[in-house]
């Protein structure tokens, strides 16, 4: 038996998600960047190579939203390629599954042109930064673009989008919870979840 379509029931969720109900942000550098301090802190203890990769990514992130280039799968797959050390950072060609094969993230000849859209709409005005950021980083999760490390390409989305508009998140530990397809209340609760970091920094 073929496992439901999660991008399906994704793309349904985000379209009913209370979007605009997220909260506002104050712009204006912490005293810490989170996502470095997580590099510096849990990933190298863990993994120095991998912290490396991901410090790489993320200063090419940082420069692309200074610069305000377009986001699009490009800039991702730039980022993604310094995530796997040079690795080919193309587009999946198939299904795709995570949670132990619980979600599958089908793949039609839209696909594509799908996740151009919502990448589109991450910088568009109309949705509170904190929602857009959210949503963008359930749109690479569930997309689930690259055949490896969806959920790092997902999270220096998310930080990419927050520093075009000068919000830089005192840490981003506590995005890195596991997150649902199906879930529309946990898509609107990350999004007051990146208010909450908003309000926590420290001069």
């Amino acid at each position: 038996m073929t496992a439901t379509d999660s991008l399906t029931t994704w793309l349904r969720v985000r379209r009913e998600t209370e979007w605009h109900q997220a909260p506002g942000l104050r712009p204006g550098p912490p005293a810490s960047d989170g996502f470095r301090a997580w590099c510096e802190g849990p990933v190298r203890r863990r993994d120095p190579v991998r912290a490396e990769r991901l410090l790489s990514a993320h200063t090419l992130s940082r420069a692309d939203a200074a610069r305000r280039a377009p986001l699009d799968f490009a800039l991702l797959a730039g980022w993604q390629r310094e995530v796997l050390g040079g690795a080919e950072a193309s587009f999946r060609t198939g299904d795709a599954y995570a949670k132990a094969g619980r979600e599958r993230y089908g793949l039609t000849p839209r696909t594509q042109a799908e996740f151009a859209a919502c990448l589109r709409e991450a910088t568009a005005p109309g949705v509170p930064l904190a929602a857009r950021a959210a949503r963008v980083y359930l749109d690479v999760a569930f997309f689930h673009p690259f055949i490896d490390g969806n959920a790092r390409a997902a999270l220096l989305t998310l930080v990419h989008v927050l520093a075009r508009e000068d919000i830089i998140l005192p840490e981003v530990g506590p995005l890195q919870t596991t997150r649902y397809a199906d879930d529309p209340a946990g898509a609107a609760d990350l999004a007051a979840l990146i208010g909450v970091l908003n309000r926590s920094r420290r001069y």
